[in-house]
């Protein structure tokens, strides 16, 4: 356990550092997958540790310890009394950031779902009478699908052509669930802030993706290039927190993407990527095993 509970620790660093360059070789939906899945894993990963490390509290407890005594039995010390302390107050500050992280995904998303009173639910497309120009997509819940709600002065601002390019952007969105892969990487972050380059990086990579799917269907990546470089001009104002809009996340860099040959789907990295997310679970479970071991200690 020594070693096995920091692994975790050591990967995320990994993962944070790798996350940017594989999101610029990699196929954007498959490096959203991979490092999404990768995020989730080693921040759960990253949370148990840090509660393993806490148990080792349990040996210095007076009771537990004293019944050891007298059963003759004896729990070795697996880390420093102070590494547990530190491990628990972290704990309880992760627990405050994924709670806060939770309510705010939670308000944003009531105040989306209120623009949308007053249309049928199977409304797809929903256009506010609004001067600021703005194009989002409102994620699905179980109650009601998602829609793609675009402001009078987005639409009065761009030509047909690019309309379509629009639509099919946050149509993707939509189909694809990106808004699950963004609040997934965002509640990882929560909990494991060393990750923040791996959210940032799947942040643009499902509008790269969406980018993609748009180009894929209007059959032109240089009028979708053009389209979102148009709409970048005219929006100029903050979106909400929730929402995948459509001239957010490094347009420069979108732009120049789509200008060049799509990005292939590297299994092999790809692969590697998903393994850095594998491994710090692994090393979880065998400090899981380590500590069991030791705690039984208490009763031999």
């Amino acid at each position: 356990m020594r070693i096995d509970v920091y692994v975790p620790l050591l990967l995320s660093l990994l993962l944070a550092t790798v996350a940017p360059q594989a999101g610029r070789r990699i196929a954007p939906a498959l490096a959203a997958r991979v490092l999404t899945t990768a995020a989730v894993l080693t921040a759960a990963a990253t949370t148990w540790a840090l509660a393993l490390l806490a148990l080792t509290l349990i040996g210095n407890a007076p009771p537990l310890a004293a019944e050891a005594r007298e059963r003759g039995g004896h729990l070795p010390e697996p880390v420093p009394e102070i590494v547990g302390l530190a491990a628990l107050v972290t704990l309880a500050v992760i627990a405050h950031r994924v709670y806060r992280a939770i309510r705010a995904e939670a308000a944003t998303r009531r105040a989306l779902r209120r623009l949308c009173e007053g249309h049928p639910p199977d409304t797809e497309l929903i256009v506010a009478a609004s001067p600021l120009a703005q194009a989002f997509a409102i994620p699905a819940t179980k109650r009601a699908p998602g829609h793609i709600l675009v402001t009078a002065a987005m639409l009065a601002s761009l030509q047909p052509g690019e309309r379509r390019v629009l639509l099919a952007h946050e149509r993707a969105h939509l189909t694809h669930r990106h808004a699950l892969h963004c609040t997934a990487v965002s509640l990882a972050r929560a909990a494991n802030p060393l990750l923040a380059p791996v959210s940032s990086t799947v942040s643009f990579l499902v509008e790269r993706w969406a980018d993609e799917s748009a180009a894929g269907t209007v059959g032109d990546r240089t009028r979708t290039a053009r389209a979102i470089a148009h709409a970048a001009l005219v929006a100029h104002q903050p979106r909400p927190a929730c929402t995948l809009g459509f001239t957010d996340r490094a347009v420069t860099r979108r732009i120049a993407a789509l200008q060049a040959a799509p990005p292939p789907n590297l299994w092999p990295l790809a692969a590697a990527v998903l393994a850095l997310g594998v491994l710090p679970a692994v090393g979880a479970a065998d400090a899981t095993g380590d500590l069991f071991t030791l705690l039984a200690h208490l009763f031999v």
